[in-house]
């Protein structure tokens, strides 16, 4: 008896003590918003048009501040992906500068002590904007930009976070949000203060096909593109899912009929 009422006491307190930390773990963020995206449907595949547009967006924008590591340029031809033909991924990857290894006299550096560097080929990941990560807290005001290879993956709603955070800028913070110097109020953002300014302006880049660059339009772009980079294998799962489901909807049809033919054989016996 004494056991149990000691259990009884011990089990109260720890839930007494956990109750604050379930408390400060209520979020403080908007619902996020309402977004269609269509690999995001059983069946969904990734739309090739809005793959292209968003490496535009995640190229002229986002790679400013944000690493993509886990993505090389040959990755761009691959089936599944933003369809670019090979010539047009290799045009991509010598357009950039990646750091080089050793020169011939073993150097790494020139003579100003910046890294070497040399055109880019298809077989290089995306290079980093930022050589490590103390020159990414100095170039954004002690903030760290994350890699966004998997971030898409790495939050609830993923797509429709991003997608939330990407447009929820403009709003007035009211009044007891108060948004720190350095810090740019967005609502769909944990907290309501965020470290990014908005990325994002109407018309702020022109598509290669012709759309109308639109906060909205660039937004589901990038977002398609950043959920490609974090499942590039996406639509080949989703067949092989349908493939097995299919096959075992019709082996469970031939065990059904095998065992109406054996219950029918010993009925008759």
């Amino acid at each position: 008896m004494r056991l149990a009422l000691r259990i009884s006491l011990a089990a109260g307190l720890a839930l007494g003590l956990a109750a604050p930390s379930f408390a400060a773990e209520v979020s403080t963020r908007r619902e996020d918003k309402p977004a269609h995206f269509e690999f995001e449907t059983l069946l969904g595949t990734y739309d090739r048009a809005a793959l292209q547009r968003g490496y535009q967006v995640y190229k002229e924008v986002c790679a400013a501040c944000h690493s993509l590591k886990r993505i090389a340029f040959r990755n761009l031809t691959d089936e599944g992906g933003p369809g670019f033909s090979v010539p047009q991924a290799r045009a991509l990857a010598t357009a950039t500068r990646v750091v080089a290894g050793p020169n011939d006299a073993g150097e790494t550096h020139n003579d100003s002590g910046e890294p070497l560097t040399r055109t880019g080929i298809l077989a290089d990941y995306f290079p980093p904007p930022f050589p490590n990560e103390n020159a990414a807290r100095t170039a954004n005001g002690g903030a760290l930009p994350p890699d966004l290879s998997l971030f898409v993956k790495t939050r609830r709603h993923g797509a429709a976070y991003v997608y939330s955070i990407l447009t929820g800028y403009g709003e007035k913070p009211p009044a007891e949000i108060k948004v720190p110097e350095g810090k740019h109020f967005n609502p769909w953002f944990e907290g309501g203060s965020i470290s990014m300014p908005k990325p994002l302006n109407e018309n702020g880049i022109t598509f290669s096909d012709g759309t109308k660059a639109t906060i909205d339009q660039q937004a589901h772009d990038v977002v398609t593109f950043l959920a490609w980079a974090a499942e590039p294998k996406m639509e080949e799962r989703k067949r092989m899912g349908i493939s097995v489901l299919l096959f075992l909807i019709a082996f469970a049809g031939v065990l059904g009929l095998a065992y109406k033919r054996v219950k029918s054989e010993y009925a008759l016996k």
